[in-house]
């Protein structure tokens, strides 16, 4: 409940400070005199979207504090805690806006965004009037009225759930098209190549074996000649052949130089051993060395075969054997293909299903709410004098999206038999107040704690109209809290609570002030609403009448 408002070098206004009660409470004033900067101030309080300038001429800044009730389950504590501000049984919002535009707010002393101020206002303040712009006179936002007037919001989760569901499920076939068409245009490629690669079977590392031992080859003939020449020059015929004549001559003289040769013998010996471990290392080497012609042509040949693939694919040789198991992968994707599009087109169609059921329900819930509605609002037109219009919530179908299949459009017929149309562009500017006073009062009637102010609704009424719409809206204040803005004697007489905006001049400076009305003041304020600026006894007769209800 909003309990009061200040509001400092705004516009108009130097400096007023409201204090606001429950039940009705009701602005009146000349036209001119200010009443829309009040709600401008407090809208810009609110993080509302309003005039761009709002800092009073000469003045350096403007700022605006408005302080609520808040009983425990308001639902602007959730806001609260989850924009991590302090809360409490009051709230308080401040919001300065420089000359230079700069805005800076404040909630209960905390620095916060405008959008956080937003999202508290929903909570607090629901503001209506003949250029309504929270919905009512848009059709495009009727169906999100609807589906908040019949508490849809699970079902509208679910259906935006299974609606995202069905994007994915798409996407994922779509994906999994694209790729198979990309992969069956190289499909014979891909055969071939793997083919191929098969064929050959290139293993890492083989190219730089297969290079060596090319090399090793090609140079094995003249090295093979220089190690059989050594080869002989160690054997019988070479240095072993010597050394053992040696050994012989020099054993048999060995007994007459009475030990003398017993060292170069020994020495010889060893010689023999290690001269025959040479022979047969030589030998081992001749082994290797030893190889068939055909066998350089062949390890050739698979060596041009590598480089001549790695060539082809524009890849390194190492890099074949992968390069093979990449392609395969493809066509294994290719051969499974099949099994994934059944797969994910049976996923497509799965997550179909769950989103028509899902809206269906959506649908049939509106349908009931629609129903719902229109009898409301129907049982509110009878006290506002429009026992013969008739409001009607279309409901059609149309291309289906996240919140569902449906279009909802508000209609009315303002007489029997005519033809119904939508809101703005079928009824007059007094039949509009009331439909949206009606409708109001059935989309509101659940929300605790939430002040309603209405902004001239009862413009183009009069009589006896007037006072049902007053009477209505005093019904619609008991238990809560209203505030009117009128230019109509009936409905400011019914009001709990008065205030006149008035004008004054002072020094060539023009200034707003609001001023509490007690019954006497009541009595003239009223009077003037019916007479005009010459205020006569009759006036004021038919004004304590009006009070006196």
């Amino acid at each position: 409940m909003l309990r009061g408002l200040d509001i400092s070098d705004m516009l108009i206004i130097d400096r007023l400070e409201l204090a606001f009660q429950p039940g009705l409470n009701v602005l009146t004033g000349e036209t001119g005199a200010g009443k829309s900067i009040l709600l401008d101030s407090l809208g810009f309080v609110l993080g509302w979207r309003g005039r761009a300038e709002l800092v009073r001429q000469g003045a350096a800044q403007g700022e605006v504090t408005a302080w609520f009730d808040l009983p425990d389950a308001h639902p602007a504590h959730a806001v609260l805690e989850e924009a991590g501000l302090p809360g409490g049984d009051e709230l308080i919002l401040r919001r300065v806006n420089t000359s230079d535009g700069r805005k800076t707010a404040w909630v209960n002393d905390r620095r916060c965004s405008g959008e956080v101020l937003r999202a508290l206002s929903d909570t607090l303040i629901e503001l209506h009037g003949q250029h309504d712009d929270r919905g009512l006179l848009n059709p495009r936002g009727h169906r999100a009225i609807l589906d908040e007037f019949a508490g849809l919001a699970s079902g509208l989760s679910k259906t935006r759930a299974t609606w995202r569901q069905v994007g994915q499920a798409r996407k994922a076939l779509e994906a999994a098209q694209a790729a198979m068409a990309a992969i069956r245009n190289e499909e014979d490629f891909l055969r071939h190549a793997v083919g191929e690669l098969d064929a050959l079977d290139p293993q890492p590392g083989e190219e730089a074996e297969l290079d060596a031992r090319r090399r090793l080859m090609q140079g094995a003939e003249r090295v093979r000649e220089d190690v059989q020449k050594a080869h002989q020059l160690l054997g019988h015929d070479g240095a072993e052949g010597a050394l053992g004549d040696a050994m012989r001559w020099l054993d048999g003289a060995a007994d007459k130089v009475d030990g003398a040769l017993d060292a170069p013998l020994a020495a010889l010996g060893r010689a023999l051993v290690e001269l025959d471990e040479a022979s047969d290392g030589v030998v081992r080497a001749l082994d290797v060395l030893n190889f068939n012609p055909a066998e350089l042509e062949d390890t050739e040949e698979r060596l041009f075969a590598i480089r001549g693939l790695a060539r082809k694919h524009d890849v390194a040789p190492d890099e074949l054997a992968t390069f093979a198991d990449t392609l395969r992968q493809k066509l294994n994707a290719l051969d499974a293909g099949d099994a994934d599009l059944s797969r994910l087109t049976a996923d497509l169609r799965s997550a179909e299903a769950a989103y028509d059921a899902a809206a269906a329900k959506l649908t049939a819930g509106r349908t009931r709410a629609a129903k719902a509605l229109d009898k409301a609002v129907m049982a509110e037109l009878a006290p506002l004098k429009m026992e013969r219009a008739v409001f009607a919530t279309q409901i059609a179908d149309e291309q289906a999206g996240p919140e569902g299949r449906d279009v909802v459009a508000f209609t009315v017929a303002t007489n029997p038999g005519a033809p119904a149309g939508q809101l703005n562009k079928i009824a007059s500017g007094g039949e509009l107040s009331r439909f949206l006073l009606a409708l109001k009062v059935c989309l509101t009637r659940e929300q605790a704690g939430l002040t309603m102010i209405f902004d001239e609704i009862d413009r183009g009424v009069g009589g006896a109209t007037a006072d049902a719409v007053g009477r209505r809206l005093a019904a619609l204040a008991e238990g809560g809290q209203v505030l009117v803005v009128t230019h109509s004697p009936q409905v400011a007489a019914l009001g709990a609570h008065h205030w006149r905006v008035e004008k004054q001049v002072s020094k060539g400076m023009t200034t707003s002030n609001v001023v509490p009305l007690q019954a006497p003041d009541r009595v003239d304020e009223i009077a003037r609403m019916l007479a005009g600026d010459t205020i006569t006894d009759e006036a004021r007769g038919a004004a304590r009448a009006l009070l006196g209800g």
